[in-house]
């Protein structure tokens, strides 16, 4: 009897044995790992461990993960890459090249977006059949853009520096939001993302967010995505023209991926000269890298916008101690602020030169210098010069070097005046002081002398801009 049960038993378990395997099941057994991240494709990736070695084909990624300190552990990066500095020192690889250049490389993680999933499936198919973790990431809209320097994180094992950095980005943003809600009127804008067909940003894309947070009210709110997932947004000249009365600011996207017009060219567009931005010539660019791209220095953007929008409230000195010596930084903030220069943001091509100041090369001004965007703007613009590889930010500015800067701000004229300055040949550019002081922007004491090497306070050099102003 017994005998017959277990013959029995066995035949059912047989049985079912069978026709398991002859069906699939609809999900797989979950994966056993200390980390698991699904990813934008709804692909759950397991690792073991934090990457080591890591492989970004696509630049913000880059970014993002030098900002979480994980410059050692990324053997490669995309051929597009442009900030940090260090970024273009990496190996390169592209994504429509040979994948085995990439297998040759062992890596543990590779990075990639959407865009490159869609549009080389077969590269994407090669990596993972040699069993290479595949991760596809793009937040597309504002409110994603948390969760996805989390899974950055996760994966590479720096979950507290991603939280304090999202700690510190959004203060930023609370800081630039707070200084322009009491704002009013509002700036109108029109964003223009492409050139192709004047189209805009979607509503809840990463700019307008940005737009929002630095005050500005966007007139193309009502714009349709082009396609599932975009960020832009068809609309076209008709629209535009249609609201050219309410444009207070025109703001055209630069860079590589999605470009609109320059200045210059959205100009003389036919019938451009009835909008209210053109006609009143508040026509700017602004780097998709600050304003498009998913990564921390969304942040400048969104500043960037502000001092676009209300350069009155965003590029004022007065928190600058009027009494103090002013420093070679100060004077660099004072530059950029004065002539309401864009924020530099550098290209492919800049890295190319072979002469003059390479962005970011100042070994004493670091990436995280408070000053870093201003003096940096301030040098490419050939406001300012540094000593070599050094800007010497807290150095004092003497007169001299201020009659310098002072000179390349504005086009000052001779005049008939006769002016004698007992020390001129103490001056490094003599003609230069002269100039600046025929034109009254600086002055002689009693007796007669310009005193170059003398430094000079914040308050002495304010009211040298206020003067230069007037001219």
């Amino acid at each position: 009897m017994i005998r017959k049960i277990i013959v029995l038993m066995f035949s059912l378990l047989l049985a079912l044995a069978l026709a398991g395997c002859g069906s699939s099941p609809t999900t797989s057994a979950p994966q056993e790992g200390k980390i698991q991240v699904v990813d934008d494709l709804g692909k759950t990736i397991v690792l073991q461990q934090p990457a080591k070695r890591i492989i970004s084909l696509y630049s913000a990624h880059t970014e993002n993960l030098f900002d979480l300190g994980l410059e050692q552990e990324i053997i490669g990066v995309s051929s597009k890459e442009t900030y940090p500095p260090a970024s273009v020192k990496k190996p390169a690889f592209d994504y429509n090249g040979d994948p085995e250049k990439i297998l040759a490389q062992q890596p543990d993680l590779v990075l990639i977006r959407p865009f490159i999933q869609k549009s080389k499936p077969d590269f994407v198919k090669a990596l993972e059949n040699a069993n290479i973790n595949v991760v596809c990431l793009y937040p597309e809209n504002f409110s994603r853009f948390d969760d996805y320097i989390r899974k950055l994180a996760l994966l590479t094992g720096k979950e507290t520096v991603a939280e304090e950095k999202l700690k510190q980005f959004h203060q930023q943003l609370d800081e630039i939001q707070q200084e322009t809600a009491n704002i009013s009127p509002k700036k109108r804008v029109f964003f223009e993302s492409t050139e192709t067909e004047y189209r805009t940003i979607t509503p809840d894309s990463i700019p307008a967010n940005l737009l929002q947070l630095a005050g500005g009210i966007n007139v193309a709110a009502d714009a349709k995505a082009v396609s599932k997932e975009s960020s832009i947004a068809s609309y076209g000249v008709e629209k535009i023209l249609a609201r050219a009365a309410e444009i207070d600011v025109y703001i055209a996207q630069s860079g590589a991926m999605n470009a609109g017009g320059s200045p210059a060219s959205i100009k003389i567009r036919p019938a451009f000269n009835e909008i209210k931005a053109v006609q009143e010539n508040q026509i700017y660019n602004v780097d998709e890298k600050l304003v498009s791209s998913p990564t921390f220095r969304l942040a400048l953007g969104a500043k960037q916008l502000a001092r676009m929008l209300y350069p009155e409230a965003f590029d004022k000195f007065t928190q600058l101690p009027q009494q103090t010596t002013l420093s070679r930084q100060e004077l660099a903030e004072m530059v950029v602020k004065y002539k309401h220069k864009e924020f530099f943001s550098p290209t492919s091509k800049h890295y190319n030169r072979t002469s003059g100041h390479l962005y970011g090369s100042f070994v004493d001004v670091a990436l995280d210098h408070p000053a870093f965007n201003y003096i940096e703007t301030a040098v490419q613009a050939g406001y300012l010069e540094g000593a070599g590889n050094k800007f010497e930010p807290d150095r004092a500015v003497t007169r001299d070097e201020l009659s310098q800067v002072l000179f390349l701000l504005a086009d000052l004229k001779d005049t008939a005046t006769d002016v004698t300055i007992k020390d001129i040949s103490l001056c490094e550019k003599p003609r230069i002081v002269e100039l600046i002081v025929k034109n009254q922007v600086l002055t002689l004491d009693q007796q007669k002398q310009f005193n170059p090497s003398t430094t000079v306070s914040v308050q002495e050099a304010l009211a040298a801009l206020n003067r230069l102003q007037q001219l």
